[in-house]
């Protein structure tokens, strides 16, 4: 994460892997935790990709990004591969 300290939010996106996702694409138990600490009211977060499997997801606030929670598995967003 390091690493993307000093990058524009252009480079992040297009260069890592990292991308804007909607709330109704977050697992239930993703949604149900957004209610309990009242972050419900945004459209989508921000999945910043830091290995394969491993993300940070959070809210974009201009040019900084309010951390929500870490995903080391993956389980927040599961994207899953065609044909599997």
């Amino acid at each position: 994460m390091a690493a993307m300290e000093t990058m524009e939010w252009a480079e992040i996106e297009s260069g890592t892997g990292s991308h804007t996702i909607a709330v109704g694409s977050l697992s239930a138990e993703a949604r149900k935790r957004l209610i309990e600490i009242r972050q419900d009211d945004i459209d989508d977060v921000f999945s910043l990709r830091i290995t394969g499997a491993e993300r940070v997801f959070g809210i974009r606030d201009q040019w900084i990004l309010r951390i929500l929670w870490w995903d080391p598995e993956h389980r927040v967003c599961p994207s899953f591969k065609k044909g599997t």
